[in-house]
């Protein structure tokens, strides 16, 4: 997406994403369905800056530019969430807050330290537009240690930036498991127990837990006096109004994107819009012997190796499920 340059674009395909949020979210409603998967918080955009290329799920972000990532980045949460003043479309998420580019395989101890310079001007400046100009309503703290804390328990990152300086009111996720790396000695050990991993993150900042230390855990961390129930109760009542902005306690007729009909699912006009920025997405990085444009002369091409064939390589990670493939 950062390589087609177009953030009105962009703006164009997340309202798509999110008319066929709304139309298949009502559907599963009406058909009794409320698995994982069928609701209207949504864990996107990721706006980490592409810096290391042995980052797996770098091919997710817009790119090594903080500036064309907070332009994009800003179009996507604003298509995401809607333009209504009383009701969200669905929440956008932030993430991963903060300074967290891989490497993959190390992120559950790595400790990143560094100045401030390189902080303010790559790392934060896509968070900060999030926050102040798209009011994302949802941020997902990252895996990794910053300055030797973990991002989901960093009182400077949740507290002294991100609700302090930049006016966040909306809610902090973990990322999932986050919160166990805190007391795991081989990823960051930073203390003993989930009770105080559970303590740590709560009393930070993170207001959701994704993974199983908040629960059991947090009940364990009041009863040995680590967490005062009233930082758990503004927890909760943030999760609560995320709810309420959404529209799930009043009737339908009542929410402006509650009524958007199912037909817009896979819709020919969607359709073209994928085929559009796919298109315009696509750039020629390197033309060997000047191979391009193949010669017209040519009878026959052969595309050969592991991936010639497989469509399960057009999807990347955290993929949906196509309703079919188009090959050339």
């Amino acid at each position: 997406m950062g390589a087609t340059w177009n953030p009105d674009l962009i703006f164009e395909m997340g309202t798509a994403v999110s008319d066929e949020a709304r139309a298949k979210h009502h559907q599963f409603i009406k058909e009794g369905k409320r698995r994982m998967g069928q609701g209207l918080t949504f864990w996107t955009p990721n706006i980490n800056i592409f810096r290391d290329p042995r980052w797996g799920r770098g091919q997710e972000t817009y790119g090594e530019d903080p500036f064309l990532t907070s332009k994009i980045g800003v179009n996507y949460i604003n298509a995401l969430q809607g333009d209504d003043d009383k009701y969200l479309k669905v929440v956008a998420t932030a993430k991963h807050f903060a300074v967290h580019s891989g490497p993959e395989k190390s992120r559950h101890q790595d400790n990143y330290q560094t100045n401030n310079k390189d902080l303010y001007e790559t790392y934060l400046p896509a968070f900060k537009a999030a926050v102040k100009e798209a009011n994302v309503y949802s941020v997902m703290c990252a895996y990794n240690r910053y300055r030797d804390v973990p991002c989901c328990g960093s009182d400077m990152l949740l507290r002294k930036i991100l609700r302090d300086d930049w006016g966040f009111n909306g809610y902090v996720v973990s990322d999932c498991w986050a919160i166990n790396d805190f007391w795991q000695a081989e990823h960051h050990g930073v203390v003993e127990t989930p009770a105080e991993a559970a303590a740590m993150a709560l009393n930070n900042g993170t207001d959701l837990n994704c993974g199983n230390v908040y629960d059991p855990s947090l009940s364990d961390a009041v009863l040995k006096e680590l967490v005062d129930e009233v930082a758990i109760d503004a927890a909760v009542k943030k999760l609560f109004l995320a709810r309420f902005k959404l529209g799930m306690f009043d009737a339908p007729e009542h929410v402006k994107w509650a009524n958007i009909p199912y037909d817009v699912v896979v819709s020919e006009a969607h359709f073209a819009l994928s085929e559009k920025v796919a298109k315009e997405s696509m750039v020629l990085l390197k033309n060997e012997n000047e191979t391009l444009p193949l010669s017209k002369d040519l009878k026959s091409v052969a595309i050969i190796g592991p991936n010639a064939n497989s469509t399960q390589a057009l999807l990347g990670n955290y993929h949906g499920t196509p309703n079919q493939f188009i090959l050339l």
